[in-house]
């Protein structure tokens, strides 16, 4: 086993999910998943006193419900639903697929969302220091709350804005999963504002995963009424304009979500879970919506399926405030927490 995982083996199980003697834990991943990390994780569950579950399936070739033709769905469903923690690691997600939303079903769960973590990837976005993180991203949290109007730039062309809907959730992944729910990567932000008031330009720089991974050109949205009504670019943006087109389905140009990247130890990786997460960006999701974004959404008609897109060295303002600019934390207040 690798000793080297070790430490940020033991944070994930006992600090953030917090497994407790006893439990059921389901470790799911695929055949392109990375084994070291599984068998860290499974090793420490272990020794918190509970059960891992290793569950592994075939690759598929889509994500989310595009993945479920190839998913083995009643025996898989029928394990999540009773788990009482499913840490994801599968390369092609299983997340927003119907074994996932078999899973969320049970109210007890408590899910962790770590797709695609390689070995260098989980020792540098989870030996981070969580409880001064922690401060950083609730304090955040109520500023976004309380405000109505965000613009987001970024030195690549990015300028686009939308208001916050007063009912929905920030959600804020700060390294505490000891409650059921879903959870993700600690260090990122997200919610979904009023779909009709996201107006503007987005123009990703970082990454669009699937189907790309790292850009080597920018791929400009142009957006409408939270639509994407016009994508411009080189070979990558035809290749991605390619990819929305081919479900035939509408909602897959539909925005799904906002995320701003707060984890420290991440970096550009080609990986949406890290690269998402990377300092100073922010990220759009497209297409299908997740219940915990916008609780009274409905299942008639989702996207079948999702992708998300990083714009880099993001300027963040807020009601007139300015949170970061260019990637760099200006704001006073916060930075008085995280220095």
């Amino acid at each position: 086993m690798r000793f080297d995982l070790s430490r940020p083996a033991t944070k994930l199980v006992r600090e953030i999910l917090r497994v407790r003697n006893d439990e059921e834990v389901v470790i799911s991943y695929d055949t392109l998943s990375h084994l070291p990390v599984i068998e860290a994780v499974a090793s420490e569950v272990v020794r918190a006193g509970a059960k891992p579950l290793l569950l592994c399936v075939a690759a598929p070739r889509g994500v989310g419900k595009a993945a479920d033709p190839e998913l083995p769905l009643k025996s898989l469903s029928a394990a999540l639903q009773n788990a009482d923690v499913w840490v994801e690691f599968n390369e092609r997600w299983l997340l927003y697929s119907s074994a996932f939303e078999a899973a969320i079903k049970n109210r007890n769960l408590r899910y962790m969302c770590l797709v695609g973590m390689d070995e260098a990837m989980f020792a540098r976005t989870l030996n981070i220091e969580l409880e001064k993180l922690g401060r950083f991203m609730r304090t955040l949290s109520e500023i976004l709350k309380n405000t109505r109007e965000v613009r987001i730039q970024n030195p690549s062309g990015t300028d686009v804005t939308f208001r916050n809907h007063p009912e929905r959730p920030i959600i804020s992944d700060h390294g505490d999963a000891g409650k059921p729910g879903i959870h993700m990567l600690p260090g990122q932000m997200s919610w979904t504002p009023i779909e009709n008031s996201i107006d503007g330009t987005i123009v990703f720089d970082g990454s669009i995963v699937p189907p790309i991974g790292i850009l080597k050109e920018p791929v400009a949205l142009t957006i409408r009424a939270g639509r994407i009504i016009e994508i411009t670019g080189g070979k990558e943006a035809r290749r991605f304009e390619s990819w929305l087109r081919s479900f035939g389905h509408e909602d897959m140009f539909k925005l799904a979500h906002i995320s701003l990247g707060l984890n420290p130890g991440a970096v550009l990786s080609g990986n949406i879970l890290e690269d998402e997460r990377v300092w100073g960006c922010s990220e759009w999701g497209i297409g299908y919506t997740s219940e915990d974004l916008v609780p009274d959404r409905t299942e008639l008609d989702q996207a079948p399926s999702h992708c998300d897109g990083v714009c880099l060295n993001s300027t963040i303002v807020v009601d007139g405030r300015i949170i970061f600019k260019e990637g760099n934390l200006v704001d006073e207040q916060l930075l008085k927490i995280i220095s």
